[in-house]
This record gives structure tokens, sequence and C-alpha cells, in this order.
């Protein structure tokens, strides 16, 4: 909250100007009262309150169970808001229903914009943290919200602020829907182009059926002892140490590493160089990514040297049957593979000129997918500024 009460602004108790309303759920001991036609809205619903309105919940009760309890039908229109587990988490009701006791609900008066609401609750995430840090269920008591006191712009700004926003959660909630449209185009991709049920024009050839351990000298990486000793690291180091967060956080290429190895530590691990694949064997296990530095492997890793197939199309096959090494892996306290599994793996291979047209086409499909990552990421970026200077009155909008 700014220093200064913006003008024309007003600090109000929220109970002044909205009623609030707790939830309650009927007795689950009367299957009479479930399974009904009026909407509830539980923790089982709380993906949906990132959304503008909630519009149905996986639970419902019936007329019996909502005269036989506390629980209140509330308009369309309420702000709900998740005060247990799942706090901070707020939207509105599309009809009417009911909510279990884990939100606080507010019926807004004349005064109040509703989306308005709903937005600076969710910009009010860190006060949210602060009023939990001394409940030990995560939770938030109604005392709470019966005091609570908020700023409050004049209505016809309260809905200015709230259609700029609701501008860009539309524009993050399509770019969402397109990546993940995206997305499913490339598994269909992947699942056609990497087993030859699709051709590219101009190819014909057969293909070959061979072992991983057939096109490249694959060796396990090596990790110094103890490994947490400091003599190891050297942050000034340009060569990087490999984990397994670093590689999950990555897409095709490794371009950096949280650690570095000092000389002493690159002696007792694996050197790999620039531009090698390698995959992950430990843990999650399966995931590959081609190095775009000079980088050390520890023996939760495999790197692919002497490949004899395009680099990029392996990566590929790699890719797509990595949710299958899991029924391979050795179990003991985390998943792991060993050499001689991933060495007698068969991929089916096509000449090398079609895997390299195969690889341009996914590579493609990849930078795509980048790109629309990259613009949700910067709409919500921007959500983010613009709340924290609208919600607070830094900008006006009127």
């Amino acid at each position: 909250m700014p220093d200064e009460i913006p003008r024309g602004w007003r600090l109000v108790k929220l109970t002044s100007i909205a009623k609030l309303e707790s939830g309650h759920t009927p007795s689950k001991r009367k299957p009479e009262y479930w399974n009904g036609d009026i909407p509830w809205i539980s923790l089982h619903d709380s993906e949906l309150l990132d959304e503008k309105e909630i519009t149905a919940t996986q639970k419902q009760i019936t007329q019996l169970g909502l005269d036989n309890s506390s629980a209140r039908l509330l308009p369309a229109g309420t702000v709900v808001f998740s005060r247990t587990a799942t706090v901070g988490k707020a939207t509105t009701m599309a009809r009417s229903m009911c909510t279990s006791q884990d939100f606080a609900n507010y019926i807004c008066g004349k005064e109040l914009h509703n989306h308005y609401l709903v937005y600076l609750f969710r910009f009010l995430a860190p006060e949210w943290e602060r009023l939990m840090a001394g409940s030990t269920h995560n939770s938030i008591y109604m005392p709470v919200f019966r005091d609570l006191q908020i700023l409050l712009p004049p209505l016809v700004e309260q809905i200015n602020i709230a259609s700029a926003l609701n501008e860009l959660d539309t524009l993050i909630s399509n770019l969402k829907k397109l990546i993940t449209k995206k997305r499913n185009i490339q598994q269909a991709a992947l699942q056609q182009l990497l087993t030859g049920q699709r051709r590219l024009p101009g190819f014909s050839q057969e293909w070959e059926v061979k072992r991983l351990g057939e096109m490249a000298k694959i060796q396990r990486g090596a990790s110094p002892r103890p490994i947490d000793s400091p003599q190891w690291f050297d942050k000034s180091s340009n060569i990087g140490w490999v984990r397994i967060s670093d590689v999950t956080s990555s897409g095709m290429y490794l371009e950096s590493t949280t650690q570095r190895l000092s000389p002493a530590g690159v002696a007792h691990s694996r050197p790999v160089q620039n531009g090698s694949l390698i995959m992950s064997i430990c843990a999650t296990v399966g995931r590959p990514v081609i190095t775009n530095i000079d980088v050390c492997i520890h023996d939760g890793f495999v790197v692919f040297d002497n490949l004899q197939a395009d680099k990029c199309f392996i990566y590929y096959v790699l890719k797509w049957i990595e949710p299958g090494w899991s029924k391979h892996g050795q179990t003991g306290s985390q998943m792991n593979l060993n050499t001689s599994i991933v060495n007698s793996t068969s991929i089916k291979l096509p000449p090398i000129e079609e895997q390299t047209a195969i690889a341009a086409i996914l590579s493609d499909m990849d930078t795509e997918l980048a790109a629309l990552e990259a613009r949700r990421d910067k709409a919500r970026l921007l959500k983010q500024g613009m709340m924290q200077e609208l919600l607070t009155g830094r900008i006006r909008l009127v």
C-alpha cells in the first residue's frame, strides 16, 4: 500500500461496503445431502479460482443439504476467497453457489466492483503470507476478514482498473491455450515423424533399427567425493557442472549451469565438450539436452560420444521415448538407469538426410513454442507491474 492515500480514494473497512459470509459443509454422513444440483465450492476447485469466474464445481449438494445445514446459497457475482490451504486464490461466482468453510465470501454493495476486489485480493498475496505465518493449519481466520481494511477508488476507476487487468488476463489465457494446442501438435508430429508413420516428401528409403550403443560411445559421468566439498567448485571457472535442475529448466540446449568446477573438480568428474548430447539417468531419467558450453557431468548423466547420427534427431528421439525409461529404471532411493540399458535400447533410424529434415521441422516447432512462451511470460510480468501501479493509485485510470 502507498504511504499516502491517493486523491479521491478512501481507506474503508471492507465489511462496511460488502457483506461477509462464511461457507459451510453439510454432514457427509447424510448421503441425501449430496449429489444434488446446487454447486458447492470446495478445495477440490482450487485451480478454477484463478479464472475470472467459477462456472461449475466438482461437488454439488441437494436442497435438503442446504436446508439442514448452515450452508447458504450466495448470489451470482459473490467474491470467493480461499482462506485455507490454497490461501489467496480468489474469483467470482458465475451463478448462485455455496462454499465450504474454507472460504470467505463477500457480497459486494453498490460502492464496490467485485472484479476489482478479486484483483486486489490477488495482489495482496504477500499480506496473506504474513497473516498465515502464525497459523499451524495454513489458514487465515474469519476475524481477519471482518476487520479487513482496503483502499477504495471511486467506482468508475475500480471498473477501469478491473477492465485493464482483465484484458491482460484474457491475453495470457489465450496464449496458454495456444501453447497447449501447439504442444499437442508437436507431440503428434513426434509420434508420426520419429516412427516413420508419416514420411516427408522426397524420402522413401527403408529405415534401420539400431541400438543406441551402435551409434555412439555412451559414457557415464563421474562425481568428486565428498560431493559437497568446496574444493571442487570455483564460481570464476568457465567449466560448468551439470545438475538435474539445470537440465529440467533448459530446452534443447544447455546454456548455463548453477555451479562451476575448479581444476580439482574437473579432474574428478567427466569433461564434456561444447556441442555434446547428454542425458540424465538418475532421478529425472531420460531427459536429453545438447550442451552449448563446456561442462562436466556427474554419474547421474551419460554422454553420447562419437555419435554416428544427426545429433538433433537423436535428441528428439530421446525426448519422445523419455516417458518409457521409467519401466527400465532401477529403484533405490530414486529412479536410475544404467549404461547397459541405454546401450541396448533400439530406435528406428532413417537415412541421415531424412534425420536432418525431421529434426529441422521439430526444431521449428520448438522455436515457435519458445516465442509463445516468451510472450506469455512477458504478459505475466506486465500484469504484475500494472497491478502494482494501478492497485496502489500510482497510475490513475479516470
